[in-house]
């Protein structure tokens, strides 16, 4: 099996607590300041530990309709957080799954910086070409950007 990945890292002013907070909180946030990419996120099985499966509604921005993920690791002491896509039309009919791991690192100023490793599983030797990869690594910074921001003008959530 092939795989492909990408690496995410934003640096913030927000402590690795914060960030994570705020992170655990996604599917009611990114709907909310990305609903071109995130139409709903809806949580089918679990309560949001591991094995919890949620579906992921896309918005017109993005050129598929749905995945389906599984929570793999919440570990709130280490701020990292680990899912996969299982099903979907986001695994473009040539993955697996899509795996996402998640860390924030507190930095030494009292912020963080957040570190997503995004890793594309293919089915064979077919992966993402480099502009889906692009597209997705620049929707990503984008996520993380809006709900900052997001994070700022409710200051009273988080």
């Amino acid at each position: 099996m092939t795989s492909v990945s990408i690496d995410i890292e934003v640096p913030t002013s927000f402590s690795a607590d914060k960030v994570f907070k705020v992170f655990s909180d996604f599917d009611n946030i990114a709907p909310k300041v990305s609903p071109e990419v995130f139409k709903s996120i809806e949580t089918t099985e679990g309560t949001g530990g591991v094995g919890t499966i949620k579906i992921f509604t896309f918005g017109d921005a993005v050129p598929f309709t749905s995945g389906k993920y599984k929570v793999d690791v919440v570990d709130p002491s280490n701020f990292s957080y680990t899912y996969s896509f299982i099903e979907g039309d986001n695994l473009m009919g040539i993955l697996d799954s899509i795996t996402n791991h998640i860390k924030i690192v507190p930095s030494a100023d009292g912020g963080s910086i957040f570190k997503q490793t995004v890793i594309y599983n293919c089915k064979g030797n077919e992966k993402p070409s480099e502009e889906v990869l692009k597209i997705e690594k620049e929707t990503y910074l984008k996520t993380f950007k809006a709900i900052e921001a997001y994070s700022i003008a409710h200051p009273e959530g988080y």
